[in-house]
């Protein structure tokens, strides 16, 4: 059995092997990162998004499809105020630096979440990035931003339950769900990457995850890096998947 617990980079990434059509990673660590460096946390956060532009970067080059990030949970809201109140100006400031860049790299932006129940100011930003990179055919940055994994399965049975309660099935169910947004074949992440070292799944994708592939590493994700991808990617490449059969 594979280890998905990554202590140290593998240095046998193939760049000619397989690579994940669909990344998704758990963003951890940019809070205990910042206290580590006796920093406030939201200095953790700053970083971090700077860690999303390189990473945005290198998944694309690398011909990754879809990367998932989750940046804000329905339960992150239970963060002190002013840490939230941050998180929720991040994404102003950085989409409105960072969407040239994304057009340049051909980058297309899409965000799942409840987006409605975000700050004005955040809701704008979001559906801006979105409008300025639509006709963009490179690679999908997937925002999970005030997102919740029960909370979308519920939702999405609700729908189906109102529209068609008779014809319940799983191919309507994964159409239900907000990663519907997503093309067919590229809405389950082949590989989930987790940074700083926790090592669940915290509500994040329940239904898509079924058979990826895990990888955990104890960095904090202010720190990772490329070479951090790559050593995941080549965990990934080591992989027998084998859905179920033999």
């Amino acid at each position: 059995m594979p280890n998905i617990f990554s202590k140290a980079k593998e240095t046998n990434f193939d760049p000619n092997g397989v690579i994940p059509q669909h990344i998704a990673i758990i963003m951890d660590g940019n809070g205990r990162w910042a206290t580590k460096k006796m920093l406030p946390r939201v200095a953790g956060h700053k970083v971090g998004m700077d860690t999303v532009k390189k990473i945005t970067k290198s998944a694309s080059r690398m011909g990754v499809k879809v990367l998932t990030l989750y940046a804000f949970s329905t339960e992150n809201w239970k963060r002190p105020n002013d840490e939230v109140s941050f998180l929720m100006k991040l994404p102003v400031e950085f989409f409105d630096k960072f969407v040239p860049e994304l057009i340049a790299e051909n980058v297309k932006v899409n965000v799942i979440g409840y987006i409605d129940q975000l700050p004005e100011h955040t809701q704008d930003a979001v559906k801006r990035a979105m409008e300025q990179t639509k006709d963009n055919t490179g690679m999908i940055l997937n925002f999970a931003l005030n997102y919740g994994s029960r909370a979308e399965i519920l939702g999405a049975v609700q729908q189906i339950v109102v529209d068609q309660p008779e014809k319940v099935t799983e191919e309507m169910l994964d159409n239900a769900l907000m990663t519907a947004s997503l093309p067919q074949g590229l809405r389950d992440p082949e590989l989930v990457i987790r940074t700083s070292g926790e090592e669940r799944i915290s509500n994040f994708l329940l239904w898509q995850i079924a058979y990826s592939e895990l990888y955990f590493t104890d960095e904090f994700w202010p720190d990772f890096n490329e070479d951090s991808l790559k050593a995941a990617i080549a965990s990934f490449q080591k992989r027998n998947r084998r859905f179920g059969g033999v």
